[in-house]
């Protein structure tokens, strides 16, 4: 008895359908795909096994949906015979289900190029007529398009059949995206994701000149419509194919019987797959034999008789070129993997983290190494393991020295990271530092942000923070006569660095980039010492006294304010600022090692000034409940937090009761 699905099986296969049909439409038609292959291939697995245990959802569903449907920007024609796409198959034992059902064995196993379908129509070896797959039942007329590839003949030579439809893949060579995509930059033009997005983008041009620019290849691999088959395997179609003029993937090929030599093949193309000079993913294993590929026909939108046994997404293998270091805006270096270029879930890899030195340890990876890769959504593709081992390979050795500006490199005891310490003169540092430097939890200058300070160092203008105050002074009609500046903007920025000139000790020991000192940091160092001397001459006995701050931090602290660069910055920046000084914590308060929560709206103090007040008053403040909560601070509209401690019985306080400690406070320290 057939099952019938429920109401919950139908709303999700409904939406998997709607998810599958605007992921189609955005691959196919807009040459913009919204998600990765591994997103779109287990939507549409998942479809698929719902509809082969609920056939009623079958019609209209996956089973039979191919393509999209051809963009209303081309003349649309009917295939001769429909371009069915290929089923796919994830892992070893799916392939073996499919293998061990064929009547014949001989198989013929292709790389699966990862470009866009084209169907070329001849007549008396003569192109006429070219489409894309479309919906698989019409395409789009890409004629003249594909009469400027090369690797697509216009007339065919030898002997062929009067009237055939050739199809294959128009894909795009991995050098020539990369010199494509760096053509595009330089001239602000559209930069594509991945070498298929070129391709279909490049292909479905209305303007066949723009086609022609690009570096487009092609392959043959299978047919349409034919008068007569010259051919009896797949393996002979090659040679046809070969014979007439096209190219196709005969020299990655290869026949298998078995499913070891599947499986040996496939393991061999993940490790060999960046030494291809295009983009797969994945292989097409097919019966070799023509007329069993006829008696086992077709689904509603696949042949029986073949499958795309796809490559993990998310991963791939590939060599390692060399290792790299960069230098971050603390002066952290971070070794980088520079990698032969790789397609991973629809992006191109070339680089990839390291972390750091004991990464690279525990990886136990060297320069010439093939290392597996991952990439999972927005993360950064790092390395997660060593593939094969090159036994020609090199040790890569952490550098001493910092390789941009040639200051020390040190490691703290405890750190993980190696370091430059020339923090304030390494140009490397001097972008990052500078927009760390004026945002807003720091000087809060506004009008300068990063292309600002790009352009304001190219020219020379800024190369330290003190060159920011006589930025305006120095090149201000030079600044007004720039794009995308002006009289007003230049005046904004006139005002906003003046606003700068007067800073809290904490904004000030926040911006100028203390290696792990941040705002929070920062707050302790300026309520325990009270002014920026005290904080320069602190020891590490007097740093690590402090409730928060450790032997690494510390040493850091002090290891800055022992570097001589970093304080002929600071004196340079100290003639244009003024730091005003923090009022110490005090020794004698109500809220002395207190956990304090804030919540709700004070009528007389905003939330970071009550938060600074009542940290200066000795105060932890925390941004939950808990049971170890001392005290909750409540304003008006206080919500869960509030309902909270009422329930774990914390101690209530309003505004009233922090002004009263506050002048509590004042009046104990006025008498010490």
């Amino acid at each position: 008895m057939t099952k019938t699905a429920d109401l919950f099986i139908r709303a999700e296969h409904a939406d998997l359908i709607k998810k599958l049909n605007e992921w189609d439409i955005a691959y196919h038609q807009n040459d913009a795909p919204i998600v990765d292959d591994a997103t779109y291939d287990a939507a549409k697995k998942r479809a698929l096994a719902i509809e082969e245990e609920y056939p009623e959802l079958a019609q209209g569903g996956a089973s039979t949906h191919v393509g999209a449907a051809p963009s209303s920007k081309f003349k649309t024609l009917t295939h001769s015979v429909p371009m069915l796409s290929i089923s796919d198959v994830f892992d070893e034992r799916e392939v073996a289900d499919w293998f061990n059902k064929l009547p014949n064995q001989d198989l013929f196993i292709e790389l699966k190029v990862d470009g866009v379908s084209y169907a070329a129509r001849y007549e008396h070896g003569v192109l006429v007529q070219g489409l894309t797959r479309g919906s698989g039942v019409a395409g789009e007329d890409i004629t003249e398009n594909l009469k400027t590839i090369p690797d697509i003949p216009q007339k065919l030579s030898g002997q062929y059949p009067d009237e055939i439809e050739v199809r294959g893949e128009v894909y795009m060579l991995r050098d020539d995206f990369i010199a494509l995509n760096a053509a595009a930059a330089e001239t602000g033009d559209k930069v594509f994701a991945n070498p298929r997005n070129a391709a279909a983008g490049s292909l479905r041009q209305l303007n066949p000149a723009v086609t022609a620019s690009r570096k487009l290849s092609a392959f043959g691999y299978t047919y349409g419509a034919v008068s007569e088959k010259m051919w009896r395997s797949q393996s002979e179609y090659f040679d046809r194919l070969e014979s007439w003029g096209f190219k196709t993937t005969r020299k990655w090929a290869r026949h298998a019987n078995s499913m070891d030599e599947i499986q040996a093949m496939y393991n061999d193309i993940i490790l060999t797959r960046a030494e291809i000079p295009f983009d797969i993913d994945g292989l097409v294993i097919k019966v070799n034999d023509v007329a069993t590929q006829e008696k086992m026909g077709a689904r509603a939108n696949s042949p029986r008789w073949e499958v795309a046994y796809k490559f993990p997404a998310a991963r791939a293998v590939t060599a390692l070129r060399g290792i790299t270091i960069q230098v971050g805006r603390t002066g952290v270096l971070t070794p980088v993997a520079e990698l032969e270029p790789i397609n991973i879930g629809g992006v191109v890899v070339s680089r990839a983290t390291l972390h750091n030195a004991d990464e690279i340890a525990r990886l136990n990876v060297r320069v010439g190494d093939k290392v597996t890769v991952q990439r999972a959504g927005d993360v950064i593709p790092q390395i997660v393991g060593v593939a094969e081992q090159n036994p020609n390979a090199t040790d890569f050795v952490f550098p001493t020295k910092c390789p941009v500006c040639g200051g020390d490199v040190v490691r703290s005891d405890g750190a993980v990271a190696f370091r430059c310490v020339n923090t304030l003169g390494c140009p490397a540092q001097r972008i990052g530092e500078l927009e760390h430097f004026v945002s807003r939890p720091c000087f809060d200058i506004d009008g300068i942000g990063t292309r600002q300070i790009e352009l304001f160092i190219s020219r020379g203008w800024i190369e330290s923070p003190a060159d920011i105050f006589t930025l305006i002074e120095k090149h201000g009609d030079e600044i007004r006569r720039m794009d995308g500046f002006g009289a007003k903007s230049v005046d904004n920025l006139r005002k906003s660095i003046e606003g700068a000139r007067t800073q809290d000790l904490h904004r000030f020991l926040t911006a100028i980039g203390i290696p792990d000192v941040g705002k929070t940091t920062a707050k302790l160092l300026a309520n325990n010492f009270g002014n920026l001397a005290s904080v320069r001459a602190a020891t590490m006995s007097e740093l690590t006294a402090i409730d928060g701050i450790g032997d690494v931090m510390a040493r850091e602290i002090v290891s800055f304010f022992a570097n001589a660069r970093n304080i002929a910055v600071i004196d340079e920046l100290l003639k244009y600022v003024t730091v005003k000084d923090a009022i110490k914590t005090a020794t004698k308060s109500e809220v002395s090692g207190k956990k304090i929560v804030l919540t709700g709206t004070l009528a007389n103090y905003g939330r970071d000034d009550a938060r600074e007040i009542l940290e200066r008053l000795g105060a932890r403040v925390q941004g939950s409940v808990s049971a170890k909560t001392d005290i909750v601070l409540a304003g008006a509209d206080a919500g869960s937090k509030l309902t909270k401690a009422q329930e774990l019985g914390i101690t209530i306080w309003d505004e009233s009761d922090l002004e009263r400690v506050i002048k509590n406070a004042g009046a104990d320290n006025d008498g010490q």
